[in-house]
């Protein structure tokens, strides 16, 4: 993790993320998945970029089943928005000009 991303549990879920007065972006990955290991530093610069106004965290889906299981996370990397303990955008996979796409997922929320 880096000083902008923090790593979230099934056990911090709720606090972490459900009840963020800020929109959070979850990153579930593991750290066998390639794409999910090239997508972590942009993920890294936008936590950066939006530091203060959004939170951004990462879920590993091998050490949390709960979480996963819950949003029917099929693949990974896979990108959740909350606002407000709701889900307000996803994508799977990695994104096309990637910071750019987080980026406006971020910004709608805003």
């Amino acid at each position: 993790m880096s000083e902008f991303v923090a790593e979230v549990s099934d056990s911090s879920w709720e606090s972490d993320v459900l009840k963020s007065d800020q929109p959070v972006l979850v990153d579930f990955w593991a750290a066998w998945c390639g794409p999910c290991l090239g997508l972590a530093p942009t993920v890294d610069a936008v936590a950066q970029k939006y530091q203060g106004k959004a939170k951004v965290v990462k879920l590993n889906v091998d050490e949390n089943v709960e979480s996963p299981a819950k949003y029917g996370i099929r693949g990974i990397p896979t990108l959740i928005l909350f606002k407000g303990g709701q889900e307000v955008d996803r994508h799977v996979g990695v994104p096309a000009n990637a910071k750019d796409h987080i980026s406006n997922m971020i910004d709608k929320q805003l």
